[in-house]
């Protein structure tokens, strides 16, 4: 199965929609903050992908919850924005929170910087941000034989 991760559109439909249409085969589409105007409009443009989003600090006025927990083929996934766990200042908190969920992956955005790495038993991926030409965006496939996690860079 594969999901695609992305964060931090900041109102650039074109690169979602961008996104959406360069990976055919993801079956569920996380969006971890900062653009759930897109990500609502996405939705109805895409209604055979599961939308899957939180808060962004950026999403003003939003109702969506600041986290989530989805699991898949078995996988628990823990996902956030980042800024309640206080990312741009390290993962400490994030890493704890998502062990603490007792998660095999945890997703977060907020800092723009994409990494995709595997700490003892735990798969973290920030897939940077999906705004303008130099947008990324990161790809999860979960499979019987395990997980990766991948960036695309859009340029």
């Amino acid at each position: 199965m594969r999901i695609l991760v992305v964060s931090d559109t900041h109102r650039d439909r074109y690169a979602l929609r961008n996104a959406l249409l360069a990976q055919p085969n993801a079956e569920v589409v996380i969006h971890l903050g900062d653009g759930e105007e897109e990500a609502n409009e996405m939705k109805l443009n895409f209604p055979e992908k599961m939308f899957l989003q939180v808060r962004g600090n950026c999403d003003w006025g939003s109702t969506l919850p600041t986290e989530g927990i989805a699991q898949f083929e078995g996988k628990r996934i823990f996902y956030t924005h980042g800024y309640t766990y206080n990312v741009k200042f390290g993962l400490y908190e994030a890493v704890s929170a998502a062990r603490a969920k007792k998660a095999d992956v945890l997703l977060f955005g907020h800092t723009h910087n994409p990494i995709a790495e595997y700490r003892d038993g735990l798969y973290i991926m920030n897939p940077g941000s999906l705004n303008g030409s130099n947008g990324t965006y990161g790809t999860l496939d979960i499979t019987p034989a395990g997980i990766v996690t991948n960036i695309v860079s859009c340029d």
